[in-house]
C-alpha cells in the first residue's frame, strides 16, 4: 500500500476498518504495518475535508460523516463486485444447463433450429428443450426459458417479445374449385372446416373487426376437430376443408400453390405474439444469448414464416 491509494481505494479501506474494528486488525489482513493504514485514512479526511473517525486509545467510531463515507464505500465495493462478475459472463464461454420449454409447433421448427446454432456457438452449453402446449410453471419446474404465445400473468417472470403471430384463413385449389371462393362471413361458416381443438381449447372462432371497427367473430362450421395443429394444414391440402391457421404454421404450401389464402379483405386480429418468458432473477447470460440467438433465427422485425405468404403485408388488415 504504497503513496498511491486512489480516492476508492481508501474508501474500501474505511470500510474495513469499520467491518473489522481496529486498524490494527486490517493491518493484519492486509498485511501492511498498522502506522500505513492509519496515514491512509488520514489521507482520506483531508481529501475530503470531513473528519470521520472518532480515535480514543481503545477505539474506533464512526462520525456521522463516516458512516455516511461506509455506506458509500458498501455500495462502492458491491458496484466493483457486480462489474467482475457481468466480466466473467464476457471472458469465459457461458457454460452449465440451459433448460428450455416451448409450445410443440414453433419448438420444433424454430426453438430446434435456434439450439443447434447455439450448440455451434457455444459447445460448453447442455441444453434440455421440452415441448408441450400446456402453460408450463417456469419456476415451479425450474426452467430457465419459455417460449409461448401470450404475455405471462405471472409476476415473477420477465417476458421478452420474440415475434407476432398472424391468421390467415387457407384452403386448396380443388377447395375452391368446388365451393366457389367465400366473398361473405356467412359464406365461409357455411363451408366445411376442420379446427383445432384440445382439452379446455377449442379454436372454431376468430376474432375480426368489421367495417365500423368493432369486433365481431367468425364462427367456423367445424366438420373435423383434432388436436394436433400439423393436421390442420395436412387436411386442407387434402381439399374438403378450409382451415384457419397461423402465420407461423406456414411452410411453403401457399408459395408453391397448393393453399390459397381466401377472404383476405376481412381484418383479422392477430392470434397472438411469442414470447420469451425468464424467472425474474438476474439472468444468466446465456439465457440472453439463446433469446438473441432466437430472435435471429425468427427475424427481429418481421417473422420469417410471413415471408414465405406472398403479398401478405396487404392481407387480412395488415398495414404494409
Amino acid at each position: 500500500m504504497g503513496v498511491s491509494m486512489d480516492l476508492a481505494s481508501r474508501l474500501l479501506l474505511l470500510l474495513e476498518v469499520s467491518e473489522l474494528g481496529s486498524f490494527a486488525k486490517v493491518s493484519e489482513y492486509r498485511n501492511v504495518n498498522r502506522s500505513a493504514v492509519s496515514k491512509q485514512i488520514n489521507k482520506l479526511e483531508q481529501e475530503l475535508g470531513v473528519h470521520l473517525l472518532n480515535r480514543t486509545t481503545r477505539s474506533l467510531s464512526l462520525t456521522a460523516a463516516g458512516s455516511e463515507m461506509v455506506n458509500q464505500a458498501r455500495n462502492l465495493r458491491e458496484l466493483l463486485n457486480n462489474s467482475k462478475r457481468l466480466a466473467q459472463n464476457y471472458h469465459s464461454e457461458p457454460r452449465g444447463e440451459l433448460k428450455i420449454a416451448s409450445s410443440t409447433l414453433f419448438g420444433r421448427q424454430y426453438v430446434q433450429q435456434a439450439i443447434l446454432e447455439f450448440q455451434r456457438l457455444y459447445p460448453e452449453v447442455q441444453i434440455e428443450l421440452l415441448l408441450e402446449d400446456r402453460l408450463v410453471d417456469v419456476i415451479g419446474e425450474a426452467f430457465d426459458i419459455g417460449f409461448r404465445i401470450g404475455k405471462p400473468k405471472e409476476s415473477n417472470l420477465i417476458a421478452k417479445r420474440i415475434a407476432r403471430n398472424r391468421l390467415l384463413i387457407v384452403a386448396a385449389p380443388s377447395f375452391i374449385d368446388k365451393y366457389g371462393e367465400p366473398e361473405t362471413v356467412a359464406k365461409l361458416e357455411s363451408l366445411p372446416a376442420v379446427v383445432y381443438s384440445a382439452p379446455g381449447l377449442l379454436i372454431d372462432k376468430i376474432k375480426y373487426r368489421d367495417s365500423q371497427g368493432s369486433e365481431e367473430f367468425i364462427h367456423l362450421n367445424s366438420t373435423y376437430k383434432v388436436n394436433e395443429v400439423e393436421l390442420l394444414i395436412k387436411t386442407a391440402l387434402a381439399g374438403n376443408m378450409l382451415t384457419v391457421t397461423t402465420a407461423q404454421m406456414i411452410e411453403n404450401e401457399i408459395s408453391e400453390g397448393k393453399l390459397v389464402p381466401i377472404m383476405t379483405h376481412i381484418d383479422l386480429i392477430d392470434y397472438g405474439t411469442f414470447y420469451a418468458v425468464y424467472p425474474h432473477r438476474d439472468s444468466p447470460l446465456k439465457t440472453k444469448l439463446f433469446i438473441e440467438t432466437l430472435i435471429e433465427v425468427v427475424g427481429a422485425q418481421i417473422p420469417i414464416w410471413e415471408t414465405r405468404i406472398p403479398g401478405f403485408e396487404n392481407m387480412y388488415g395488415n398495414s404494409p
